[in-house]
Parts: C-alpha cells; sequence; structure tokens
C-alpha cells in the first residue's frame, strides 16, 4: 500500500486549540499519511502508535548508525552550536547501549522514594501559592499556580537556589520552542543562548556540589557511579537540564488543560469534589490520568526508521522519519469506550501521554504526584472554583498548553 499524502497544519491557532475533529476525520479515513511539508509518516490510531513506541526498530536518534551526509541531511546550524551541545548529551533522545548507561544512572538518583518525599513539600508550597491570592477572589491559574508549582519542586529535587530559580522558567521556555516545528531564526538564536547560560549555570552548582555535597539531585548526580561508570560533565549538565524542562513543562500543559476540562464539566467536577472532601484518593489517582488522555500537554513525539519495516500496511524504510500523535491516540474509539467523554472515573485508560518501551517518561511518578496533591488541595482550599473568563492557549502544537486561565473562587 502506497502512503497517501496529506498536509497537517499543526502551528495554525484553531487546530491547536481543538484538534480533535480533524484527528477523528483522519483516523477514520487517513490513519497514516505522508505529509511533504513536514517530511514525516503520521500516525493517528492507538494501535499503531503503541505498536511502534516498542518496536526497537524505531528510535529517538539514528545518527549513531548513520552519517548525515548519508541521511541526506544539511551540515548542523552554526547559530545552534550550545543548544546543539545540550541536545547531543540528553540521554532520552538516545538509543541503546548509550541510552541504558545514562538512564541506569539517572535512576539510581530519580528514585520513587526521592519522588514520594516530596510529598509534604508539594502540599506546602500549593498551600502557599493558594495563600498569595486566595483574597484576591481570582486569579490567572497558569501564571499563579501551575507554573511556579513544578518549578519550584523540580528546582527542589535537583537542588537550585531559591534566590536563582526565577531563571528556570526563562531559559527552559526559550530551549523547548525547538522542539516545535518550524521554529523562528529569533527563536533559534534565544535557544541558543539560553542553552549556553543554562548548561554554564549547571557547571558551576555542580561544581560547587563536589565541594560540597548536598541531599539533592545534583550532587547525587556529581557522585553517582555503577561498575565505573559515571557522567561526564556535559552529560551532567545536559541531564539537569532535561529533567527540568520535562519535569516541569508537561505538568504545566496538564494541570492547566486538567483544570479546563473539569471546570467544563460540572458533574466531573461535583463527584471529584465530594472525594476529595471525603478523604478518597482514589478518583484524584484515575481523574488525573484521564485528565492527562483527555487533553494531551505532549501531543507528538518523533521516532527515526533505524531498520525498514511493515506495519498497518504501509512499509517504511530506514531513515524516515515517523510522527506519532498521542493526542490522536488517546481519543481513539478503537481504544477507548466514549472516548470523546471526560470521565474521571475511568479504569481502563492506556493512555500515551508519557509514552511507551525504552523511552517511557522517567518522571511519569512525580508528574502524577504533583497533579493529584495540586487538585486535592485545590478543591479543598477553593471548592468554589470556577472560569472568571476564557482560557488563551499558547503558541506551539509539540509542547500544547495554555498561556492564560482565568479563575474564580
Amino acid at each position: 500500500m502506497s502512503l497517501p499524502l496529506h498536509h497537517l497544519d499543526l502551528n495554525r491557532p484553531d487546530f491547536i486549540a481543538d484538534p480533535y475533529a480533524d484527528l477523528a476525520r483522519l483516523r477514520e479515513e487517513t490513519p497514516i499519511f505522508y505529509d511533504e511539508s513536514w517530511n514525516k509518516v503520521f500516525f493517528t490510531r492507538h494501535a499503531d502508535i503503541s505498536a511502534l513506541l516498542r518496536d526497537k526498530r524505531l528510535g529517538r536518534s539514528i545518527l549513531h548508525i548513520l552519517s548525515r551526509d548519508e541521511l541526506g541531511w544539511p551540515p548542523p546550524d552554526p547559530r545552534l552550536k550550545e543548544f546543539q551541545r545540550f541536545q547531543d548529551n540528553v540521554f532520552m533522545d538516545w538509543e541503546p547501549p548509550a541510552h541504558t548507561r545514562l538512564r541506569s544512572l539517572v535512576s539510581k538518583v530519580f528514585t520513587p522514594k526521592r519522588v514520594e518525599s516530596l510529598r509534604g513539600k508539594l502540599e506546602a508550597t500549593v498551600h502557599q501559592l493558594i495563600d498569595a491570592v486566595e483574597a484576591d477572589g481570582g486569579c490567572d491559574f497558569v501564571r499563579d499556580i501551575a507554573e511556579p508549582l513544578p518549578v519550584a519542586m523540580i528546582a527542589d529535587l535537583l537542588g537550585v537556589p531559591e534566590a536563582d530559580r526565577h531563571r528556570l522558567r526563562p531559559w527552559s521556555a526559550a530551549i523547548v520552542k525547538m522542539y516545535e516545528l518550524g521554529y523562528t531564526d529569533e527563536q533559534a538564536e534565544e535557544a541558543n543562548r539560553a542553552a549556553s547560560e543554562f548548561m554554564s549555570y549547571i557547571g558551576e552548582l555542580a561544581a560547587e556540589r563536589r565541594l560540597h555535597p548536598q541531599d539533592d539531585l545534583i550532587s547525587g548526580l556529581v557522585q553517582v557511579e555503577e561498575a565505573g561508570q559515571t557522567l561526564s560533565e556535559d552529560e551532567l549538565r545536559a541531564t539537569c537540564i532535561f529533567l527540568l524542562n520535562a519535569g516541569h513543562e508537561a505538568t504545566v500543559n496538564g494541570s492547566a488543560l486538567g483544570l479546563r476540562a473539569l471546570l467544563g464539566h460540572p458533574e466531573q467536577l461535583a463527584a471529584l469534589k465530594e472525594a476529595v472532601a471525603g478523604g478518597d484518593v482514589s478518583l484524584l489517582k484515575t481523574g488525573v490520568d484521564e485528565m492527562l488522555r483527555y487533553d494531551t500537554p505532549l501531543p507528538m513525539f518523533e521516532r527515526y526508521v533505524l531498520e525498514d519495516l511493515e506495519i498497518g500496511g504501509v512499509r517504511l524504510e530506514r531513515g524516515m522519519e515517523v510522527a506519532l500523535l498521542y493526542i490522536s491516540g488517546n481519543r481513539d474509539p478503537l481504544r477507548f469506550e466514549r472516548a470523546d467523554q471526560f470521565d474521571l472515573a475511568r479504569r481502563d485508560n492506556p493512555l500515551l501521554t508519557f509514552g511507551l518501551g525504552t523511552h517511557y517518561c522517567l518522571g511519569a511518578p512525580l508528574a502524577r504526584l504533583e497533579m493529584q496533591v495540586l487538585f486535592g488541595t485545590l478543591l479543598r482550599r477553593l471548592p468554589n472554583v470556577h472560569l472568571a473568563g476564557e482560557a488563551e492557549f499558547a503558541r506551539g502544537f509539540v509542547i500544547r498548553g495554555l498561556a492564560s486561565l482565568p479563575i474564580g473562587f
């Protein structure tokens, strides 16, 4: 079967705000297609996406087996030298055995026990954020709560001093613009500058932790060793930046999109408020996963074809790039009953939001914990929370979220 051609304008504002009707048509009529503009093969169905995520014939990187010349790629952009230095050392974009080595080292420090130990700090931080706005009767949920909470948590986990934390979000926001399709020259320059400053800052912090270790992730990564293996200086810097970027971008957007969905479904909101008031956390746990499925904050991930393969009657050749539309797979009626319904009690919920297989998100437990604590505390403290204006979507589809969500209480 030859690949159908279709162009998906991912940067169209109305598509970013509500892509679901377009994606439903594609799942039904053209579930696999090639987009010449993006030079990628797109997959829209849950079964195909989950199969490809587990298939070792695809990977996050391909330069470990083919050169840029062999792939027909242009030489690296000299404007992005520092950004590329960072990106080249992000272990989640590597393949085994290099990926296995780095992930194993990071996992020794980024443990479930360490994540769970943050629960008390999480609850205290949510209370502080609510205290700061409660008397006003309303706030911008994104600016005042959703953004500062995960930044504070991942900064606390890493060991970034309070006085420096205001620098983290701007650096991260500049860097992640490069993951969108169709970034501008100005965004490229900003990302390169941010990567340079961020790498330098983490290097200084790591040097200080070598001399004076503390109970934080940077100290742990400086000291971690397994079978004689340690992190190189650039690996350490890039890993810390990656953990901060990945550790808050999805949670900021997942929290804001989740609250928007919750406030748009009064019966679900009432059920969650009742459960929270009665101390029942089971609905919080399934509810957070439902929020992350229903309106996916990281809608698309890409993979390279490392070996020729066939899927869904379509042949993929080595060197091709595929785009996996998690946001479409998460609404696939072939896998989810009442796929377009928002159901906080949904039990059978194999959401794609955190990926699958080798590159499954290391920070998934932290993201879930942050959202569970946030929504539980928010609904106990502000049971009359409601929308107080129109939500505004941020630019960008690959990292999708709200720029503003006015709420009243």
